[in-house]
């Protein structure tokens, strides 16, 4: 079923669009999402690519006196981990400035919160960035829908030989991730107190956060617990979905909602091993969701994404706001969703251009004026009025 490599052209080209328009690009993303491999595939076949991998020691001794190193080099720079040597930044500016664009610079780290921090602060008005994600349903394609949702879209678990091979894959990162990867950032919480934290977290997937909550069931403080969730967040494993909420005469959540960005991470920490045993679980219907969320913005972009919902039960999972005009997107993990009183209160209240209620099924069928039943591969259709 799988291949040994899934192109990804759209994202190769948005990096030469960046690198054709500033000196420094930089990919962020989770651990494992593929940014290697994608610089790899870039730099295939061009000339004048200097590649260095800080992983690996003789690289990082190679650029012990980066200014000295880098700056003869012309073309493309690849610089892979680049949070491991942070001074990087303060001598990559007056590079990124000399005349005539001697080089360009793409830079590759995991998304950490010091990377983003050094970066926009070094880098002010010098670098473009590109967020890189898991596999999306339209790079691999619709009759593979079931593995990419079971397996998540790392690419690694999804390319596995078998669900067995992928969930062992995913067991193994995920101690890797906590004991190895989390303390490299320079974050200093133990693997064991982040594991179960993480844990906990997959049985609020699709919900309101609630810190007092998740403090009791810790035995922790509120401000702990949302430090944990912080840091989650900032290596791109939680989704932490902000709240809407303006002046519509009701009482609206003003909490944000939580997700496991990758449903394959959430699965193996939920100990589901198969489609079967997915459908069998009570977070069924919340993994559906939260793997449609991830599908959708990946397609529309992270810009300008909500939900809504108020205190009496009317809500909205998803609300993006493009050119001015909003719209919105229910998740339903049902075999022929219908119009729901709460997407009429949404459609009214929010002054919505248009719905799609994204389910598991093949058929597109309208449920109201502006509101549309569609599978999921059409979720990623061009947003427009009717």
């Amino acid at each position: 079923m799988q291949q040994s490599l899934i192109p990804r052209d759209g994202l190769c080209q948005a990096i030469e669009t960046r690198l054709d328009e500033a000196a420094v690009t930089v990919l962020l993303g989770a651990r494992q999402t593929g940014k290697t491999t994608l610089a790899r595939l870039f730099a295939e076949g061009r000339a004048d690519v200097h590649y260095f991998d800080l992983e690996r020691a003789a690289d990082r001794r190679s650029l012990s006196t980066p200014e000295l190193a880098l700056e003869p080099l012309r073309g493309t720079i690849v610089i892979d981990e680049v949070q491991r040597l942070p001074g990087l930044f303060e001598v990559l500016r007056p590079l990124a400035d000399r005349p005539n664009a001697r080089a360009r610079f793409l830079l590759l780290g995991s998304a950490s919160p010091d990377l983003v921090k050094g970066v926009s602060e070094t880098l002010a008005g010098r670098a473009l960035f590109l967020r890189i994600p898991g596999f999306s349903l339209w790079e691999i394609g619709v009759a593979d829908q079931a593995a990419l949702w079971l397996r998540g879209g790392l690419p690694r678990a999804y390319l596995a030989r078998s669900d067995e091979a992928s969930q062992r894959w995913r067991e193994s990162f995920i101690d890797s991730f906590l004991e190895r990867d989390i303390p490299r950032l320079g974050i200093r919480v133990p693997a064991e107190t982040l594991r179960r934290f993480w844990s906990m977290l997959c049985h609020y997937h699709g919900q309101i956060w609630n810190a007092s909550e998740m403090a009791r069931s810790l035995g922790t403080s509120e401000k702990t617990a949302r430090h944990y969730l912080d840091i989650l967040n900032g290596v791109y494993m939680m989704r932490v979905l902000t709240p809407w909420h303006e002046n519509v005469g009701k009482r609206q959540v003003k909490s944000p909602k939580v997700y496991l960005r990758d449903t394959g991470l959430l699965h193996t920490l939920l100990g589901l091993e198969s489609m079967s045993d997915v459908r069998a679980h009570p977070k069924y219907g919340a993994s559906w969701e939260g793997f449609a969320l991830e599908q959708t913005l990946i397609a529309h972009g992270e810009r300008n994404a909500f939900f809504w919902a108020t205190h009496r039960g009317a809500e909205l999972d998803l609300m993006l706001v493009r050119k001015g005009r909003r719209y919105g997107f229910e998740f339903k993990c049902q075999d022929a969703p219908r119009m729901t009183r709460s997407l009429h209160v949404a459609l009214n209240d929010l002054g919505l251009q248009a719905v799609r209620v994204v389910y598991p099924g093949k058929d597109r069928y309208r449920l109201h004026e502006k509101v549309e039943c569609v599978p999921l591969r059409d979720a990623g259709a061009p947003l427009h009025s009717k």
